[in-house]
């Protein structure tokens, strides 16, 4: 069905509005749940016109328009107006605009406002949406706000009392674009469609489970954001948190977003919040230097632009969450992220315990795969007979990827979040009790962290993170199930 809405982009000139907002909003254009009645104001400080903010639309979309008179007739609903988010003036004239185009498109006083810019903006726009009267009541009024949600537990407090001075908790979508990808959404249905693996998703069965997100690239142009912010604070306080909630959360007691989160929130509860010294015990961190791998050469973090030359921020974090409730009691949840890693991927292993009265000395633990990205789907890890005479047991696996066709169909994470605001469901995003409480987790690792004036780990770029990592598993008698850098070791192409 056909959504009547006008969006307001704040932060329209960035690359992220280019590369992931406008190509969104065209699919939603090309299955028809935006046609005729909707419109887009970008705003930003850069003077552009209409002409030429749609110029930039088109190139955005150029790869994914069936022909020139589709992708011009979606253009023609974008304007632009330059914005300086401090000038309450300028919220007069976003405002004037505003009412314009929705009488022209008929938008029903529907509004979406996109915040694709630097969190310390958000308070201070979200009060003169209010004060100059940009909101009206007439419609549905939902704010979308990207990554970082604070700094820190109270930052993260400041900002969300600014926004809920303007907008309701159910107004507000706070982006995780992992929770709008398709197998983070299908984590629940691998538990709770199949009873094979809810009846052994405890800790009678269960060993460990690993949590790998794992970057090739490194900072690129992000150096000075990344500079302050770091692999703890970028990837595990949102992103490796929230997978983490959905493998431990309780079954819910409908499949709906206030159920969901009430599970969710349950299991970010049952996590173990540490001391600094445990901390300090659990969790390790890296930073890349320079290396090669597979004939390309990568540069150190330090020597990467606008990254300061003596910089102690962390490029790779690992460690080991507990959870203290009687499903999980002794369970280890081990995580990993890093930048300028092996492979590009994000998966989940979950690795059961081996039977202790098995008749095979030499079976090995099952292990049931998530993949996530880049490809989609799961693999389970199983022994069987090797063929041939003799009684000889070998692993097997039994896997499930989303073919190339597919990939190229479904669609993309923000493409599912852009309509999930329309549809005012929020269960694919961050609530404030979860960011809360992810930050309530985070910050005494921060703190430990930057109370350690020891030497930071190193990893050369194209493996797979320090020694201490490896180290991390190994006193616990386990290892890492994903190790991508074997195959480049084995033949020469990783030292």
């Amino acid at each position: 069905m056909e959504k009547h809405v006008l969006f307001t982009i704040f932060g329209a000139t960035g690359d992220l509005a280019s590369r992931k907002l406008y190509p969104s909003l065209f699919r939603l254009y090309k299955r028809g749940q935006l046609a005729e009645h909707f419109a887009v104001i970008g705003t930003a400080r850069r003077p552009w016109t209409d002409e030429h903010y749609r110029e930039v639309v088109l190139e955005s979309i150029a790869d994914l328009a069936n022909d020139k008179r589709q992708a011009e007739n979606f253009a023609r609903h974008f304007y632009y107006q330059s914005h300086d988010v401090n000038d309450a003036s300028h919220y007069v004239t976003l405002k004037n605009l505003g009412e314009k185009l929705s009488k022209k498109y008929e938008t029903l006083g529907n509004q979406v406002f996109f915040l694709a810019m630097a969190p310390q903006f958000f308070g201070t726009i979200a009060e003169h949406l209010k004060s100059e009267h940009i909101l009206t009541g007439a419609g549905f009024e939902r704010i979308v706000i990207e990554k970082p949600f604070g700094e820190s537990l109270k930052t993260a407090t400041e900002l969300n009392d600014a926004l809920q001075k303007v907008f309701r908790e159910d107004q507000i979508f706070r982006i995780d674009h992992y929770l709008g990808k398709e197998m983070i959404q299908s984590v629940s249905a691998v538990r709770f469609a199949n009873p094979i693996f809810e009846a052994v998703w405890n800790r009678q069965y269960i060993d460990n489970i690993q949590i790998t997100f794992a970057e090739a690239v490194g900072v690129e142009e992000r150096g000075g954001y990344y500079d302050h912010s770091g692999a703890l604070k970028d990837m595990i306080q949102n992103h490796v948190l929230q997978v983490l909630s959905l493998l431990v959360m309780e079954k819910p007691a409908k499949f709906d977003e206030a159920s969901i989160l009430r599970e969710k929130v349950k299991a970010l509860q049952a996590i173990r919040k540490y001391s600094h010294e445990e901390a300090l015990q659990k969790f390790v961190r890296g930073q890349y230097t320079a290396g090669e791998l597979d004939g390309q050469d990568f540069i150190s973090y330090r020597s990467e632009p606008n990254v300061a030359p003596d910089s102690r921020t962390e490029t790779f974090a690992a460690g080991k969450f507990l959870i203290d409730n009687e499903r999980w009691a002794h369970v280890p949840f081990y995580v990993r992220t890093g930048k300028r890693m092996t492979e590009k991927g994000t998966r989940i292993n979950v690795v059961f315990k081996k039977d202790p009265g098995s008749l095979f000395d030499n079976a090995e633990q099952n292990v049931l795969t998530i993949y996530i990205q880049p490809t989609e789907g799961f693999s389970l890890s199983v022994n069987g007979k090797a063929a041939g005479s003799g009684f000889e047991i070998e692993p097997l696996r039994l896997s499930f990827r989303h073919d190339t066709e597919y990939l190229g169909n479904s669609p993309e994470a923000y493409e599912t979040l852009f309509l999930d605001v329309l549809n005012g469901n929020g269960m694919n995003f961050s609530h404030w009790e979860e960011a809360k409480r992810a930050w309530e987790l985070i910050d005494v690792i921060r703190e430990a962290w930057d109370a350690d004036k020891s030497p930071l780990p190193e990893y050369a770029a194209g493996t797979m993170g320090p020694q201490v990592a490896f180290d991390l598993l190994e006193k616990d008698g386990r290892a890492w199930n994903w190790t991508p850098d074997v195959w480049y070791r084995e033949r020469g192409l990783l030292k």
